[in-house]
């Protein structure tokens, strides 16, 4: 058996157990079952019968032969079978009082067949063991009797891990039984050398319970199991009495640190007499059926080929599969550390292949237990020895039930296999397949994939070379004749593209072939292939349609652009250096949100009015392209017509708010600032809709003013706007701008007004009084919005009517 490290995408097919060999294994298994229930049934009764001499072994202290003895004089008295008595010891042991003048036994002892009052202690250790002694019942392999132990020792004597070791014949330890341990501690330690040091084997040597209760001693004096003493400070191993003398030995290997108490040491001297019993009815067991159903499976396996096991699930106390013991191993099943047939029999699966606990392959197992259906792996690699050479190798495995184990069997796939494997998935990954045309013996062999290219059914004959362009539309017909007949005449390959129309539409193919010819130079055999390029073609063309629509809207929006840059011209002249007006100095800066397109919903105006006055205005319509460039248009012109004809700043703001809510699109909105400048009194009144607040320097000292109220345009049928005066001194220094100069994604609108604060506050680079300085601070990140800026000045010295240049606006 071995496992998977790494599946491949090589689909195989499952190995065939159906065949006459497999056939005859079950028959054999079949026979066999009756008879292995009834020796399961003497198993249990003799199991039954040891455990309860054990108990009465543990309790009263007397030898196996008294305990025997009392069982079938207590049997006896009471009108019962001895398996009878033998539960009714398991399941009660109540102490019942001395009879009065009884003499006490020699020793100590109580008298065979009668209970002395025992000390509270002995009546609590007498109730540990009885309990111990009933799930005993259940127990069936070395392995679940040490879970078992630990189960029942971990709250009594704070036990982590529970070891089991039989003596071998050769002098060592092997490790029959484990909890509490992983599997490759477990596999590292599963033989102990014959030598001196090793406490389990002083321990049987002995007769004697071993207490390792010194870490530092400890490590001088023994090898001991984990090389060394950290895990487990403080262990004991106890040999378990069989007769004469003892074969197998319990260690009881504890976290906690610290000497055994001296109820602990009596619990498990008791323990270790209590299952000595239950070790000897498995020994029964096995000389029972050893060497009947076990050597008449191994035998047929023997007779078997191919590679397969038969696995016998080991169950915990809970009934959860931790490992199977292998029962049958034909010749050519071989382990990791190259033991092959019978040398695998009766060692568990994760000693022969420890790395298969947690894979597929060991889940697939546990499923075809469950749910009995056969479990098939993937083929997956493997690396594998072949003459000591390290190869890898691809392999597939099955396990079925069979009774209450597995029949498992895995199969090898040769190279030539993997190959022809190989070269399936390719035709099948790239829509092609091979056809080969033998000129003179008129012999055609076509792959399966060739048929699914060509759309013909697999039951129908190849078609002869010279017929394929019968199949093809007839405007490809005739450039494939004529290479097919170069191709035969001169030896000439081609490489040829056509299609055929099949049930499912136009199917777009291509032909590639060359020639093998004889010595005078004869084609005498075509070998090629043909592939489906029916997506890639249908790839190409949308590609050609989706470069047609790009074309297209390159196009269109060229033209919008011209249109745009047009429009820009016409409706937002943008002075090329600063002006003055009023005995204001204006620079105006606007830049686009899009690259390309000089407008958008952003807009000011700067002009002098007929009275002298000057009219300063910014706003921001919600939106880009020419719908927003139109309410922009409609704004702008309407803000400055109504003031410019003797409206007031907030009666202006009314009318544009009634003209957005009665507009094409009511669900436009629209923000502004709007003010007007007296040159003889030096007096700013503004008024504002939904709009940021100006900005002002004074003296080097920063501030936004305080904003009448105002809300936005075209958000509600009776907005209340109010304006506001502010009277400018001699190097004062205003800003009007757009939300798009101070916003920034992921930054909150404060902060924004505080990082433009800051840049107008910092030192002029130059001392030009441009506003690229201060746009170079505000805009370094892409992605923008449009920004307006109008920075108006009142230079020192001036504060009267000095306007000596026309506005921005005609």
């Amino acid at each position: 058996m071995c496992h998977a490290r790494r599946v491949t995408s090589e689909p195989v097919h499952p190995v065939d157990t159906t065949g006459a060999d497999l056939a005859a294994l079950a028959k054999v298994v079949a026979r066999q079952r009756a008879e292995m229930e009834r020796l399961r049934d003497l198993a249990a009764t003799s199991a039954v019968l040891e455990r309860a001499k054990g108990v009465l072994m543990a309790v009263t202290g007397c030898s196996p032969e008294a305990a025997h003895e009392q069982l079938l004089q207590r049997a006896a008295d009471g009108n019962r079978t001895l398996l009878e008595q033998c539960w009714l010891t398991l399941g009660t042991l109540p102490p019942r009082e001395q009879p009065a003048g009884t003499p006490p036994s020699p020793a100590g002892r109580p008298l065979a067949g009668s209970w002395q009052v025992a000390p509270t202690g002995t009546v609590e250790l007498a109730n540990v063991l009885r309990h111990i002694g009933r799930d005993l019942v259940r127990v069936g392999t070395p392995h679940e009797l040490a879970h078992c132990l630990l189960d029942h020792l971990a709250p009594e004597t704070d036990a982590d891990a529970v070891m089991l070791y039989e003596r071998l014949p050769e002098g060592g330890l092997e490790l029959i039984g484990h909890a509490g341990v992983d599997a490759t501690l477990a596999a590292q330690w599963r033989y102990l050398p014959p030598v001196t040091g090793v406490v389990a084997l002083e321990a049987l040597r002995s007769g004697e319970a071993q207490w390792l209760e010194d870490p530092v001693g400890d490590r001088e004096r023994y090898l001991l199991i984990g090389d060394s003493n950290e895990r487990w400070p403080s262990r004991a191993w106890l040999p378990m009495p069989a007769g004469d003398t003892a074969y197998v030995t319990l260690g009881v290997l504890r976290r906690r640190g610290g000497a055994f108490r001296p109820r602990e040491r009596e619990l498990l001297r008791a323990v270790a007499r209590l299952c000595a019993g239950r070790l000897r009815a498995f020994d029964s067991a096995q000389e029972r059926t050893g060497d009947g159903v076990t050597r008449t499976v191994q035998a047929v396996f023997d007779a078997l080929p191919g590679a397969a096991i038969l696995l016998t699930p080991l169950r915990s106390a809970s009934g959860a599969v931790e490992d199977y013991r292998i029962g049958a191993a034909t010749s050519e099943a071989v382990d990791v550390f190259g033991r092959t047939g019978r040398e695998m029999v009766g060692r568990q699966v994760l000693e022969s292949y420890p790395s298969v606990a947690g894979e597929p392959l060991w889940q697939g197992y546990l499923q075809a237990l469950e749910t009995g259906v056969p479990f098939e792996s993937e083929p997956f690699v493997y690396p594998d020895v072949v003459g000591e050479v390290p190869v890898t190798a691809t392999y597939s495995v099955r396990a079925a039930p069979l009774g209450e184990g597995l029949l498992v069997t895995w199969l090898r796939h040769d190279p030539a296999e993997r190959q022809e494997q190989r070269l399936a998935d390719v035709q099948r990954l790239g829509n092609l397949g091979w056809a080969n045309w033998n000129l003179i013996t008129r012999e055609i062999a076509w792959s399966e994939q060739t048929y699914s290219v060509l759309g013909r059914p697999p039951a129908q004959p190849p078609l002869a070379l010279e017929r394929l362009p019968d199949f093809a539309l007839p405007e490809d017909a005739g450039p494939l004749t004529h290479a097919i007949a170069e191709l035969i005449r001169h030896a000439r390959p081609f490489d040829v593209p056509f299609r055929i129309d099949t049930t499912e539409g136009v199917r777009h193919l291509r032909l590639v072939a060359e020639a093998v010819t004889a010595q005078d130079g004869t084609t005498v055999e075509v070998h090629g292939f043909v592939q489906d390029l029916t997506r890639q073609r249908s790839a190409e063309l949308a590609l050609v349609e989706s470069e047609r629509a790009m074309l297209l809207q390159r196009g269109i929006l060229q033209a919008e652009r011209a249109l745009a840059a047009r429009l820009q011209q016409a409706l937002l002249p943008l002075p090329s250096k600063p002006v003055r007006m009023a005995g204001l100095r204006v620079e105006v800066a606007y830049l686009p949100a899009q690259s390309g397109i000089n407008v958008g919903g952003d807009w000011f105006s700067a002009l002098e009015l007929p009275d002298e006055d000057a009219l300063f205005v910014v706003g921001d319509v919600g939106g880009h392209g020419i719908d927003a460039v139109a309410t922009m248009a409609q704004l702008r012109f309407t803000a400055k017509g109504m003031v410019t004809t003797g409206s007031s700043l907030t009666g202006a703001l009314a009318r544009l708010n009634y003209l957005l809510l009665h507009s094409r699109d009511a669900q436009t909105t629209a923000t502004m600032v709007i003010a007007r400048y007296d040159p003889r009194r030096c007096l700013l009144a503004w008024a504002q809709a939904g709009h940021l607040p100006p900005l002002l320097v004074r003296h080097g000292e920063v501030r936004y003013l305080d904003r009448p109220g105002g809300m936005l345009l075209g958000a509600s049928l009776a907005p209340v706007f109010e304006a506001a005066e502010l009277r400018l001194e001699p190097g004062d220094r205003l800003l009007l701008y757009t939300d798009g100069l101070v916003e920034r994604p992921g930054e909150s609108l404060d902060a924004g007004l505080d990082r433009l604060a800051e840049a107008v506050r910092a030192p002029e680079r130059g001392g030009s009084g441009s506003l690229d300085a201060l746009l170079a601070t505000m805009l370094a990140d892409e992605g923008r919005d449009d920004v307006c800026v109008l920075d108006i000045r009142l230079p020192l010295g001036d504060v009267t009517n000095g306007a000596d240049a026309p506005g921005t606006d005609d």
